[in-house]
């Protein structure tokens, strides 16, 4: 058997690492196809040997775009290495343009594609995601579920069961690994002058809310009630659009918040790890924070990840009045919650499925 991997952002290098690394542990020949949706793979490449990873055998170097410039690019480009390179089978994860590329590519030169966390869906048809994460799920022969949740999801919309299968997700085997990884590369928490549950992380990066005047202003408000009743710093590693945001819209950044640069993911693995309470409006750290047993508050009006809502890890709370609300909820939290995404050997499970 041989596969392609195909990838084009850091958080699909991330949930994909273990993978990678279980093709390598059972001597599968494979390659790794990476598109350059977010970066340039030589921008990647850092990233790849920090992760102690192979080598991309291709790179597409898309770079940004609008949606249908970007796919377009990547779904030409795809199309190409697989006729000259053709796998048994094509691996995409999650819910990017990477994502609907590669499937809709595979899919049509009659290549069996393997779905990595299938069924997930936030049921808001206005984030393109969902209709990437639907799409790839379609045309998918192997759907590979994190949870019971997602699979009945797929058959609700009458996908044949025998193409899906429980696996967990990678996203738990990768926090484990690569947490191990980060440990052995330096310590966040000493170079940013922190100790362990006596500080706030947070993350927000959603268009829909650092683009959006009222939203933007409801975060910061939120955290500045948040420091004013709990006294704990809130360490905000803000993307340079989002400074420039906050300064444009002449907001003042509330006492008690942070800005720092953006982390590196091991960086911020580690920061996510000591802290007492994450706020975040991204999915996968929603996923990381309850796999690291660390409550979290989402800024969001909706989740697709609703399992970590259903054991009590995470808390949606929009970005009004509500997050200072869920924060007290979570500050009581005892972190005494099952995973729900498995034990950290759904790599292992989905390459299983694939023999």
């Amino acid at each position: 058997m041989k596969i392609t991997i195909i990838l084009g952002t850091r958080p699909e290098i991330i949930k994909m690492s273990p993978i990678i690394r279980e093709c390598e542990k059972q001597k599968i020949e494979y390659y790794i196809l990476h598109t350059g949706q977010h970066y340039s793979y030589d921008m990647d490449r850092i990233f790849f040997e920090q992760l102690k990873l192979p080598e991309a055998k291709y790179n597409l170097d898309v770079g940004s775009g609008k949606h249908g410039e970007q796919t377009a690019k990547m779904l030409t480009g795809i199309e190409e290495i697989l006729l000259k390179d053709t796998p048994d089978v094509v691996l995409v994860q999650g819910d990017t343009n990477t994502v609907l590329a590669g499937a809709l590519a595979a899919s049509k030169l009659q290549i069996k594609v393997g779905h990595v966390e299938a069924g997930l869906r936030s049921f808001d048809r206005t984030m393109p995601e969902e209709t990437n994460r639907m799409i790839a799920d379609h045309i998918s022969d192997y759907l590979f579920a994190p949870t019971e949740n997602s699979k009945q999801y797929l058959l609700n919309e009458g996908i044949p069961e025998e193409k899906i299968f429980i696996t967990g997700n990678t996203v738990v085997d990768a926090a484990y690994q690569n947490l191990e990884i980060a440990k052995q590369t330096g310590n966040v928490l000493e170079n940013l002058g922190l100790k362990e549950k006596e500080y706030f992380a947070a993350t927000t990066h959603r268009a829909e809310n650092v683009d959006s005047k009222e939203r933007l202003v409801g975060i910061l408000n939120g955290f500045r009630q948040i420091y004013e009743e709990f006294g704990l710093p809130i360490i905000f590693p803000a993307h340079p659009r989002t400074v420039k945001m906050i300064k444009g819209l002449g907001f003042e950044v509330p006492e008690g918040t942070r800005l720092i640069e953006p982390l590196g993911y091991l960086e911020f693995l580690q920061l996510e790890d000591g802290a007492r309470l994450i706020f975040t409006d991204s999915g996968g750290v929603q996923e990381e924070s309850c796999i690291l047993k660390i409550p979290c508050v989402t800024l969001r009006d909706n989740t697709e990840r609703p399992e970590t809502v259903d054991v009590g890890a995470n808390l949606i709370a929009g970005t009004g009045d509500k997050i200072i609300f869920c924060t007290r909820q979570m500050m009581k939290s005892k972190s005494k919650w099952d995973a729900p995404y498995g034990n950290g050997d759904s790599a292992e499970l989905t390459l299983g499925k694939l023999q």
